[in-house]
């Protein structure tokens, strides 16, 4: 099976041609108002108001201090914004109607460059690269692409922002995209809708220990719905409905990113079915039909998923290049209408050790009776048995400003008259000892999955 995880630019952007990049500006906190930029109420912790008290998002995040929020009201907003100052909330008063749209002009729609920022309530769309881009890599910042259309940091040290929030944001129709967490932690993504990325619409990258949750979000046609990504430690995806995307979930190791290998993400309670939808973006390294992709990954533990309706396989185990996936742990999941349920596939000589299965609901297994010679435990050093199976074959994608625009989405609760949200150092982690299964009666089409 060819790698999952490779964060390529898919070449569906046609064409499409990019008229430029927009100057990102910064939220620095000063004080210095002008005609264009506006003027911050006096006092601490205030609001600040679009259009009322700056024209544009940029200019009202350049006058937050922390502690401040900036609230827009319904416009569409043609300008990337930069939030460099800590603990300043970003939010629309109505999630459909506040519009940052790229125009195909810019790399981001909002980048976070800053500790204990919430981003929530509003629509990004129509960005070269990310619709949201949490981080705290300056190439990245920079919107310095890598050779592969992910961030190549090459020799520069690996540095972490730390906390972050992003909520009720809509993300649709980004070339590489939707919600993008990379080199970050202590974060946390829900009640988000991503759609229409061209590589994955929630992403999470470079991350060790990182301490990020995943929880209530709807992806749906991307190329793929989640992808974590050397992404290791106290990683929880919790409770999201990746439903219709080509590929729904992976968990791989990449040697494009630092913090080599990947380990120790937690999947539970997940809707992960139907992916393999043909008005897509094309994959970049072909995969479809898949729900669940571990490449190269550990230690992970797959917790009372439902995967249903994948045309080539409910799970995968595979290897990347020279790193193995072991120990990974398949328990409790319901599987329903695959190619296959759970298969592994090692069509190299690096093979995957200590992977194991129990307590699932399965029918079909690539090799046959793998539920029976995987069962948990299995000894660390006991090979993963590899089996063949039919792959179909994968149709050509759209480009990523086809697909299908959204609906409207779930609104954050009295966006409007709430304050500021206070943004914690460090999230809550689930007890994946209370993540149920989702029901069946979640394959009905707009059917949301929920944690609580």
């Amino acid at each position: 099976m060819p790698r999952l995880g490779l964060r390529k630019i898919v070449a569906v952007l046609g064409t499409l041609t990019v008229l430029g990049t927009l100057t990102l500006v910064t939220g620095c906190g000063a004080d210095d108002d002008g005609p264009d930029r506006g003027r911050r109420p006096s006092g601490a912790h205030v609001t600040i108001h679009v259009p009322a008290d700056a024209p544009m998002i940029s200019a009202a995040v350049s006058l937050a201090h922390p502690g401040d929020l900036v609230l827009v009201a319904p416009g569409v907003y043609h300008e990337s914004v930069k939030i460099g100052t800590a603990r300043v909330t970003l939010r629309g008063e109505s999630r459909d109607k506040v519009v940052i749209d790229g125009r195909l002009r810019q790399p981001n729609g909002v980048v976070v460059a800053a500790p204990g920022v919430a981003v929530e309530n509003l629509t990004v769309r129509n960005n070269t690269q990310n619709g949201v881009l949490v981080t705290g890599s300056a190439k990245a910042v920079a919107g310095l692409p890598g050779r592969s259309g992910g961030y190549d940091t090459g020799d520069e040290p690996v540095s972490f922002l730390k906390s972050f929030l992003v909520s009720h944001v809509t993300a649709t129709r980004n070339g590489l995209y939707g919600i993008y967490a990379f080199s970050a932690q202590d974060g946390v993504i829900e009640h988000s809708y991503t759609s229409g990325s061209a590589d994955s619409g929630i992403y999470v990258g470079q991350c060790k220990p990182c301490r990020v949750v995943v929880r209530d979000n709807v992806a749906e046609l991307n190329a793929v719905g989640y992808e974590g990504t050397n992404a290791s430690g106290d990683m929880y995806v919790v409770g999201n409905r990746l439903v219709g995307n080509r590929v729904g979930l992976t968990t791989n190791s990449d040697h494009q990113e630092k913090l080599l290998p990947q380990r120790g993400a937690v999947i539970a309670g997940n809707l992960i079915a139907e992916n393999q939808q043909t008005l897509t973006p094309a994959q970049a390294d072909g995969g479809w039909g898949i729900g669940i992709g571990v490449d190269g990954g550990s230690d992970n533990r797959f917790v009372r998923n439902r995967v249903a309706h994948n045309l080539y396989a409910g799970l995968v185990i595979t290897a990347t290049v020279d790193i193995p996936p072991d120990g990974n742990q398949i328990v409790e999941n319901t599987f329903a209408a695959n190619g296959v349920d759970v298969g592994g596939t090692f069509p190299t000589a690096t093979r995957g050790k200590g992977n194991c299965l129990r307590g699932n609901e399965l029918r079909t297994t690539a090799p046959a009776r793998l539920a029976a010679t995987a069962s948990c435990p299995v000894s660390a050093t006991s090979a993963t048995p590899s089996g063949t199976w039919e792959r179909p074959t994968a149709p050509g994608g759209v480009p990523f400003t086809d697909v299908a625009a959204p609906g409207p989405q779930p609104q954050f609760p009295h966006a409007a008259t709430a304050g500021p949200t206070v943004v914690p150092a460090v999230p809550a982690l689930p007890d994946t000892a209370g993540v149920r299964l989702p029901s069946a009666s979640l394959l009905a089409g707009s059917a949301r999955v929920r944690t609580s």
